[in-house]
């Protein structure tokens, strides 16, 4: 045989075997993407939010739909101070909401800053389908919001009034961690046709600078789907996650073969080593597309639900500094 021939046939038959990966891995992922158990998980103890986006799951409603019925159900809770109604105000005595969704297919659509609506996720969703846009802010959301048949409603409660007049007699801003900044709830859900979709709904920190805007609204960070990987949420002080652009960082950290646990503990790592001491938490929550879930925290006290086979489990997360 030539020297020639003998490399023709070598790469006719390297070739060959790498067709036969790649029909292999195609149809691996084929198997994978039919879920007979759909799976919910949502940040912190919304056991509710996590029960409801199961459930919708279970019925056969798609990713991105459930998710957003577990966050209408805290959207609609006086009693959270973290998101929607009943949210803590700016320094100024202002509720203002932001949201985030994204579907499988790579869509996503965003709220800024919007003052007396309560479902901003359903919001988001509403602006990802029904504009050319991705992002609306401030007035603008909510007249969007209204020309499409949502409500206006005080956002401000009794009880959140009272906490920032309290609060105004010293007016020193002074986050106390897992309590004043563990201002997001974050849900990402696979269907059982395999895809993901997710949402991130807050109002922000309390006592805020007026305008402030964290992560939970900007996509990338407070939350990233990549369908052929998997997704994120992220939670905690908004301005650190921006910085590394969390939640997109966990998701490539996935598509590189680290396991969603490890790719949260990575990006968790990548905060601690650029704050001394840190005094703020911050957490990220991630969904790989064969229904494994895993997170990582900065500090103690986080935790996450859940939803598989009818059980919602809330989920206890080890933090990096002990």
């Amino acid at each position: 045989m030539n020297r020639r021939l003998f490399f023709n046939r070598l790469l006719i038959g390297v070739g060959a075997a790498s067709i036969v990966k790649e029909k292999a891995y195609a149809n691996k992922k084929k198997n994978n993407s039919v879920v007979k158990n759909p799976i919910s998980i949502c940040t912190w103890d919304f056991k509710e939010a996590n029960f409801q986006a199961g459930m919708a799951l279970e019925t056969g409603k798609d990713a991105l739909s459930s998710a957003i019925i577990g966050a209408n159900v805290e959207e609609e809770n006086p009693k959270n101070s973290t998101v929607g109604y009943g949210g803590a105000p700016d320094r100024e005595g202002t509720v203002t909401l932001d949201a985030a969704v994204m579907d499988y297919k790579g869509n996503c659509g965003s709220v800024l800053g919007v003052e007396k609506i309560i479902n901003v996720s359903s919001l988001a969703k509403d602006v990802m389908e029904k504009t050319p846009h991705v992002i609306l802010s401030g007035k603008g959301a909510q007249n969007f919001a209204l020309n499409n048949g949502y409500k206006l409603n005080s956002l401000l409660t009794d009880d959140s009034k009272k906490k920032w007049m309290e609060w105004k007699k010293k007016s020193v801003y002074n986050p106390k961690t897992n309590v004043d900044n563990h201002d997001t709830i974050g849900i990402l859900c696979l269907d059982k046709k395999g895809n993901i979709g997710g949402v991130c709904s807050t109002s922000g920190l309390a006592y805020k600078m007026e305008g402030r805007i964290g992560d939970s609204p900007i996509i990338g960070s407070g939350l990233y789907i990549d369908n052929n990987v998997g997704g994120a949420v992220a939670t905690g002080m908004g301005e650190e996650i921006i910085k590394i652009v969390g939640s997109f960082l966990v998701v490539e950290l996935m598509r590189n073969g680290k396991t969603p646990k490890q790719a949260c503990e990575e990006a968790i790592l990548r905060i601690y080593r650029k704050n001394k001491s840190p005094k703020f938490q911050v957490a990220f929550l991630a969904l790989d597309k064969q229904g494994n879930s895993g997170s990582s925290c900065l500090q103690e006290g986080f935790s996450y639900y859940r939803y598989k086979n009818n059980i919602n489990k809330n989920l206890k997360v080890k933090p990096i500094i002990n």
